[in-house]
């Protein structure tokens, strides 16, 4: 885990993309993936090599129960391994898994509307803009917008 930890506290220190400003502890780490095993959602990890290449999961979209069917995805590459297909891959296996759990939406919330790889990564797999946030996030001393994007699962309606 301290992999996937080290992964994101560069993202959280040195990017935009997430609206976090401290790195989460190790224990907190564990804590947040617990927390999505234990609504039964994805949280894989890239391997290449004996290496963690990057990771994504699929969490809650809100903590209503109406949205018990919509998830949320994250997806952090590894520096040095940008550019390599990890990311597609990751979300890839992300959407057919839930897909396969019978969700019917996913949501990406990419932080930055400058992030244009997570944008053009999100739209070569289905996903389509459904809005921008203006302004919502302050970061780095900048206000930083927030794209909202979407793609259907599935058609499963149960509850």
């Amino acid at each position: 885990m301290e992999a996937v930890r080290s992964i994101y506290g560069r993202y959280v220190l040195n990017a935009l993309c997430t609206f976090e400003e401290e790195v989460p502890t190790a224990t907190q780490m564990l804590s947040r993936r617990a927390d999505v095993l234990r609504l039964g959602l994805p949280y894989l990890v890239a391997m290449v090599g004996s290496h963690v290449a990057g990771y994504a999961y699929a969490g809650a979209y809100r903590p209503r129960p109406a949205y018990r069917r919509t998830v949320e995805n994250s997806v952090y590459v590894a520096e040095g391994m940008k550019g390599r297909g990890i990311g597609r891959a990751l979300l890839a296996a992300l959407i057919e898994r839930c897909s396969q759990a019978g969700l019917s939406q996913m949501v990406a919330v990419v932080g930055d509307s400058g992030n244009t790889g997570s944008i053009r990564l999100h739209e070569s797999l289905g996903f389509e803009h459904v809005g921008v946030l203006r302004d919502v996030g302050f970061k780095f001393g900048r206000r930083v917008d927030t794209v909202l994007m979407q793609r259907p699962l599935c058609d499963v309606v149960s509850s």
